[in-house]
């Protein structure tokens, strides 16, 4: 099997070139699959990998908009649709400068294993554009969207693709997007996930993904016979799923001491406590600002601005129990997943997608601690997407406690579906062979039932 891999690697790397992300992606699923692929020829000889790899569609085109002075601006905006075997297209669109093709790949595949995990009938995709909206008055923000939705929404629709909200996209975005796809196709449909609640919106959508990844870490220490009671985390990044992380985390008696951003990141040694995770929340979803300004207001805190020519984050080298990456990709390096292992971190749920290289990976890995890879940790996020867009079929509200019970139960659905499947193929304990297998096969197996498509 080694050998098979090698040469698909070969081949994904000659077909996509400059795409370290996607390349980093494909492999760490292909190591998994070796041990189904053994057991499995027909998905073999039916090139059923191969045929995940390769994009169903992929939609590239420009997003002309002006900005306030009257100039004319133009991004590149993109719609990644990898795999429709178990439903609509489903996934996420980021604005950002770093958006490229090869990551939006990466996302999209990451995507597909990570719905069908869900046990909901969503395929996968990701989009997006490397249009920055930090910075952007609101009028420039609606402009770009209205500009991006005319080309996009020939494309989507309920029962074909529908995107929803990642880095750079929150409510506001939504909004803007919903608002103008509405205008052109004439109709009133669950075509986008995250919207306002006043308007098809579902209760726990903005925190799902941060509880989903507290559920999930909470779920793997049941099996050493723990709680996150009084554990001391590390969270970074500041955004909707840091923020929401953090709540969790308080909810279940945890102690939080750390969040960044782009520029840097504080660590509260006294704790972060609710009072503080209001003055973020407030900073990062009204004021727009930097994490910075938390260290300015709360003395116990210190502030440490980011360092390029550090090769490691100083964030991951402090004293705690568990870590929860929700920043960006890559966020964890090797010396970093050394760093917390050090420092007792035995717990890791990824908030984030590919946070961690592989490098950090195989660290987590030899140190048999829980570590929970995004694709598992992450999906509460789009798990209530896809209870969004059941109650927009059905048109009907579910209450904030009937979203929670349903997000809770599939996170604790997605850890049994993890632990089992290591368990079958040999590697108990392994979360990343257990999501990797477990979101497979479910796939593969629907494709093997498609034919050849």
């Amino acid at each position: 099997m080694n050998e098979y891999v090698q040469k698909l690697m070969a081949e994904v790397k000659a077909k996509n070139p400059s795409e370290p992300e996607f390349h980093q992606a494909v492999y760490e699923v292909a190591e998994s699959l070796a041990l189904v692929l053994e057991r499995h020829p027909e998905y073999r000889s039916w090139k059923i990998l191969e045929r995940i790899i390769e994009p169903e569609r992929v939609l590239m085109f420009r997003v002309p908009w002006m900005d306030d002075n009257g100039e004319v601006q133009v991004n590149r905006g993109f719609r990644i649709e990898m795999n429709s075997a178990i439903g609509p297209y489903k996934g996420g669109l980021r604005f950002h400068p770093s958006v490229n093709l090869g990551i939006l790949k990466f996302l999209a595949f990451e995507q597909v294993f990570k719905n069908s995990l869900t046990t909901l009938p969503m395929g996968g995709g990701k989009g997006g554009s490397d249009f920055d909206p930090k910075g952007k008055s609101d009028n420039e923000v609606m402009r770009f969207c209205q500009s991006f939705m005319s080309e996009l929404f020939r494309h989507i629709g309920p029962d074909t693709d529908v995107p929803a909200g990642d880095i750079g996209v929150g409510a506001r975005e939504i909004g803007f997007l919903f608002g103008q796809y509405k205008k052109l196709r004439n109709e009133f449909t669950g075509v986008l996930t995250g919207k306002g609640l006043n308007w098809g919106g579902s209760l726990i959508r903005p925190e799902a993904t941060g509880y989903g990844a507290v559920y999930f870490a909470a779920e793997m220490l049941t099996t050493r016979g723990e709680t996150l009671e009084g554990k001391t985390c590390l969270v970074s990044g500041s955004g909707n799923v840091s923020q929401y992380t953090v709540e969790k985390l308080l909810d279940l008696g945890a102690k939080v001491v750390t969040l960044s951003d782009s520029a840097g990141y504080i660590y509260d040694e006294a704790g972060i406590t609710r009072e503080k995770l209001d003055y973020v929340m407030n900073l990062k979803n009204v004021r727009r600002g930097r994490i910075k300004e938390y260290a300015d207001k709360y003395k116990t805190a210190v502030y440490t601005p980011v360092d390029p020519t550090q090769d490691y984050n100083p964030l991951w080298n402090h004293k705690a129990h568990c870590a929860f990456p929700s920043a960006t990709q890559n966020e964890i390096n090797g010396k970093d997943a050394q760093n917390l292992v050090n420092n007792g971190v035995y717990v890791v749920s990824e908030g984030a997608n590919m946070p961690t290289t592989i490098e950090g990976v195989n660290v987590f890995l030899e140190n048999r601690i829980l570590y929970g890879p995004g694709k598992a940790a992450n999906a509460g996020g789009v798990a209530v997407s896809g209870l969004e867009m059941s109650q927009n079929s059905m048109r009907i509200p579910w209450s904030r406690e009937e979203v929670d019970n349903r997000l809770h139960n599939i996170m604790k659905s997605i850890h049994k579906t993890c632990v089992e499947v290591a368990e079958r193929f040999g590697t108990p304990g392994n979360y990343v062979n257990g999501a990797n297998i477990g979101g497979f096969l479910k796939v593969a197996d629907a494709m093997l039932d498609h034919g050849l498509v």
